[in-house]
């Protein structure tokens, strides 16, 4: 069990990549509970993400580059939450380029994500006393097949480690290994969510990311493309309900330190690309094209543990996830980055 450092008035929560999508959610719902320290390098997000967050006093952005160790007594924009004497107490380490269309540019970026940034933020952690929670993914599971497609979080994948895509997916279970070694090592309460495919407004657009691609396409009256045959399918799970099961994990106990969070519902990509065209009652047809490095098949994950021990379920119904992002899209479909 950690010591606790005392708190003064609100615990401080440390967000790494805090800047892009999953992120910039997550700082926003965790300003109703603590003062929010976002660190994000802008390499691979955009500042537009948080700039409504900006003026409130219990918010503060850093730049800077998580690959690198860090001191937080170093900021002194940082001395109104008392970081020198109060420290952190919860850390969500989420940075991590995840674009398919850029994927080969940043592999390097990638691979630091999975490695470098891991040990800065864990010895954060160490110093600090502070709860930790590593953003990783569905890809440690390795490549679904007819006969097994749901993955539990007892499942050990196989992943191609040389492979193009081997920074990413070979990175994601090395950043794993790193959580468990110091949780061995130093006694931390350092937790691993394996995060299934989400998606929600703030995704970046035109990025080779399937629903806002679909939805740019549909509200251009395009040919919507995916990515592989008709067949091609996904769980999808609104970016509201994954922030949940995050918030959930890091409130649970130090023994559950590996869970799936995701929606159990595969997907067929044609059959998503057909609803958007609806709801946008656009004139777009889809189209299939050869599948993109980056984007491979995915299982579906076993809830069973994030049911039973966060008591934890994705709610958003896919249609309302769909008509948020439409909408946010429609609003910010002239502000590509």
């Amino acid at each position: 069990m950690q010591e606790q450092t005392p708190i003064f008035e609100k615990k401080n929560v440390v967000v790494t990549g805090g800047a892009g999508f999953l992120g910039s959610h997550l700082c926003e719902r965790l300003l109703r509970e603590a003062n929010v320290i976002c660190i994000d390098d802008l390499s691979h997000s955009n500042l537009q993400n948080i700039e409504h967050l900006l003026q409130y006093p219990d918010f503060e952005f850093i730049k800077y580059d998580i690959t690198q160790p860090i001191d937080l007594n170093d900021f002194p924009e940082l001395d109104k939450f008392k970081v020198k004497f109060q420290g952190v107490q919860e850390i969500y380490h989420l940075a991590c380029p995840t674009s398919p269309k850029n994927f080969e540019q940043l592999k390097l970026h990638s691979l630091a994500a999975n490695s470098s940034a891991m040990l800065a933020t864990l010895d954060l952690a160490v110093k600090s006393n502070a709860r930790y929670i590593f953003a990783s993914s569905s890809v440690v599971y390795g490549m679904p097949t007819e006969q097994h497609i749901t993955f539990s979080e007892e499942d050990e994948g196989i992943v191609q480690h040389l492979s193009p895509r081997g920074c990413y997916d070979e990175g994601k279970r090395f950043a794993e290994t790193c959580v468990s070694t110091y949780r061995q090592v130093y006694g931390i309460d350092a937790k691993i969510a394996r995060i299934f495919t989400a998606y929600g407004p703030r995704m970046p657009l035109r990025d080779g990311l399937l629903i806002p691609d679909f939805i740019m396409n549909a509200l251009a009256g395009e040919p919507i493309t995916v990515y592989g045959d008709s067949e091609l399918s996904q769980s999808l799970c609104y970016v509201d309900d994954v922030i949940d099961g995050l918030l959930r994990l890091m409130h649970t106990g130090e023994q559950t330190w590996v869970v799936n969070i995701g929606s159990d519902q595969m997907m067929r990509m044609v059959d998503v690309a057909q609803m958007i065209i609806m709801m946008t009652q656009s004139r777009s047809s889809v189209v299939f094209e050869k599948p993109l490095v980056f984007l491979t098949k995915k299982g579906v994950p076993d809830l069973t543990r994030a049911k039973d021990v966060l008591q934890w379920i994705p709610l958003v119904r896919l249609e309302d996830g769909l008509r948020k992002t439409i909408d946010y899209t429609i609003a910010n479909k002239e502000m590509i980055y």
